[in-house]
């Protein structure tokens, strides 16, 4: 992995964990998502519109038809990420959503995609893994098991995480479809999806907007932010090398429950950290 994919993937864990502890914060549910998404829509066509002037032709049909599978896919994901957060703790939630996730978009890139890491890159991956696992409780995660509807939508999280990931990486990479655009037109597809449930709880909208705006704004200017700059280093760097350095957010996201949100373990967290580094080492020099 190049120098360059290192600083984008890491700058956009730094904002994915940013923006998800804005999430936190607010009210969750389809409301949120929903101004979330027009809110970034509002924001980021202009830039869009900036690049489309200067590149007209930009936007093929098969282009289209990538943005309108992206957007198909993200709705997928936040309907189940939100089952999921119905059934079961965030703790649990999240990571598995999240640990799943990688695993599954690497094991793709090297199967359907045909992806060949070095073994040095495969054992990085593992170790960001491994300490994902233990830093989110290890195995005895495994064993609360009366959450059982949360584990079936948090690996169901992870299974649309792996598809969005690969569907958009074929888009910038195979399509040739801007990262900036592959985005902004998911965005406009899972925003028209989700209008018509958002406007049958309008009044939720409203309150979200009007106790959320500070969270709101930095979800809909950070998510797409981070995920424009994944995407951007799909385009020279391969899919299995990627996937699971997009996980340091998760160590990020720990760092920052225990600075803003007071939650413990800080030994545990201090291991995970270390095995996370490593692991990103051994992906880099792979």
């Amino acid at each position: 992995m190049s120098s360059l994919a290192l600083v984008l993937i890491l700058a956009a864990a730094v904002m994915h964990a940013t923006w998800n502890l804005a999430s936190k914060r607010a009210a969750s549910g389809l409301p949120f998502i929903w101004v979330t998404g027009a809110l970034a829509l509002a924001l980021w066509t202009p830039v869009a519109a900036a690049y489309l002037w200067w590149h007209p032709g930009a936007i093929t049909r098969t282009g289209l038809l990538f943005m309108v599978l992206s957007g198909v896919l993200h709705c997928g994901y936040s309907i189940f990420l939100q089952r999921a957060y119905r059934a079961g703790d965030f703790s649990f939630v999240y990571p598995l959503a999240r640990g799943t996730g990688p695993l599954l978009s690497a094991l793709t890139a090297i199967v359907v995609l045909g992806e060949r890491p070095t073994p040095l890159a495969l054992v990085g991956g593992g170790m960001i893994i491994a300490s994902i696992f233990f830093l989110t409780g290890g195995p005895a995660l495994w064993r609360n098991h009366p959450q059982g509807r949360a584990i079936f939508y948090g690996i169901g999280c992870g299974v649309f995480i792996a598809a969005y990931t690969v569907t958009d990486r074929q888009a910038v990479v195979v399509a040739v479809v801007p990262p900036l655009l592959i985005d902004w037109g998911g965005n406009i597809a899972r925003t028209v999806i989700f209008a018509p449930f958002a406007a049958r709880r309008w009044p939720e909208c409203r309150t979200v907007w009007a106790q959320y705006r500070r969270e709101c704004a930095t979800v809909a200017v950070l998510g797409p932010a981070a995920y424009i700059l994944v995407l951007g280093a799909m385009t020279f760097t391969p899919l299995s090398y990627l996937a699971p350095v997009r996980e340091v957010s998760i160590l990020l996201g720990a760092y920052f429950g225990a600075r803003y949100l007071q939650e413990g373990d800080a030994r545990r967290r201090l291991l995970a950290t270390l095995g996370m580094v490593a692991g990103v080492i051994a992906l880099a020099l792979g």
